[in-house]
């Protein structure tokens, strides 16, 4: 198959790359590089069947020609973090909504009609305590002005756009909301909890929660994620729909940061922050957030393989790997 992954240098599209290459795909990866990382692909550059463009997918001028090449597409392209979102919301807004129309407009103008994966993500169910947050559930996002649902807002754009498109122009698209994915690759840069957590136990250095850890997630591998985006790829009746896609084991962050320090054998203390000091502004957080899996597992059949406690021990093992590394440099 002939793959297209927009943001592919990024944490998930990064993954996406390694594993269709795996199967013997052609990939071509298309990232400006604002979050994503060059690093990300270094061991699949040279690579016969990869190809890396460095571009904005608002104006990347090979997009249609790439298109008509492409079998599937994955489009990841987005402005992604807490951090980040709330730094360049402008960025967010215009990335995230324009960038997805523009793939969406020449997926349509090209007569291939390629399998279409739109990521979108659980911040879209916002406020809802109906748990666990199933596709059928209402969403609930706190009124305008709050620039914290930004990036909610965009995804939930994206939603529509797939789904208006695929209504009206019969396009195989599918949907799917991701859960707090982790796993190698992914940086605490722009507020994602489980390296900074693992960076701090491995270092010494205390293990920062933000507020007081009882708000809680459900972690998913990156590893079990790429094979359920590409379960569900290939599979003709998940087209026009939503589905979950992450693990539903929950976990406060409280528990998260205790079992980092356990696992990393860790003398770290965990300390508490407010919202406020970490992000400086007024900060609204989703307490609880775990995914109804059911319509992912009627349609492929998916199981996760990555327990949480293995993830954090490879990812401990690869942080403790680099520091040592580091020190003996």
């Amino acid at each position: 198959m002939h793959i297209l992954i927009t943001g592919g240098a990024g944490f998930i599209g990064s993954h996406l790359a390694e594993h269709h290459l795996a199967k013997g795909d052609h990939v071509h990866v298309v990232d400006n590089l604002s979050t994503g990382c060059k690093e990300n692909l270094a061991q699949l550059l040279g690579n016969l069947k990869f190809r890396f463009d460095c571009a904005d997918i608002r104006i990347w001028p090979e997009l249609a020609e790439t298109i008509s090449w492409a079998d599937r597409v994955y489009h990841l392209a987005a402005v992604v973090g807490v951090k980040k979102v709330l730094e360049d919301p402008v960025q967010v807004m215009s990335t995230n909504i324009a960038g997805t129309e523009r793939v969406l407009q020449a997926v349509h103008r090209d007569p291939w009609n390629p399998e279409v994966i739109i990521t979108s993500s659980s911040e879209v169910y916002g406020f809802n305590k109906e748990l666990p947050f199933s596709e059928r559930t209402n969403l609930i996002i706190p009124s305008a002005g709050r620039l914290r649902w930004a990036y909610a807002i965009t995804k939930l754009a994206d939603e529509f756009l797939g789904f208006a498109y695929h209504r009206e122009h019969k396009m195989d698209i599918k949907v799917v909301r991701l859960f707090n994915t982790i796993g190698p690759h992914q940086t605490g840069r722009y507020g994602m909890v489980v390296p900074s957590f693992v960076k701090q136990a491995v270092n010494g250095k205390p293990i920062t929660v933000y507020g007081d850890g009882t708000q809680t997630r459900s972690f998913c591998d990156v590893r079990d994620t790429v094979v359920a985006l590409d379960l569900l790829a290939g599979n003709s009746e998940a087209a026009g729909k939503v589905v979950n896609v992450g693990s539903d084991r929950e976990i406060s962050i409280k528990a998260l940061a205790e079992l980092v320090r356990e696992r990393a054998k860790s003398s770290s203390k965990v300390e508490f922050i407010s919202y406020n000091k970490a992000y400086g502004v007024e900060f609204e957080d989703i307490q609880r957030r775990r995914p109804d899996l059911s319509i992912l597992k009627n349609l492929t059949g998916f199981e996760s393989k990555w327990i949480l406690e293995a993830t954090l021990d490879n990812l401990i093992t690869v942080a403790e790997a680099e520091k040592k590394a580091k020190h003996n440099a």
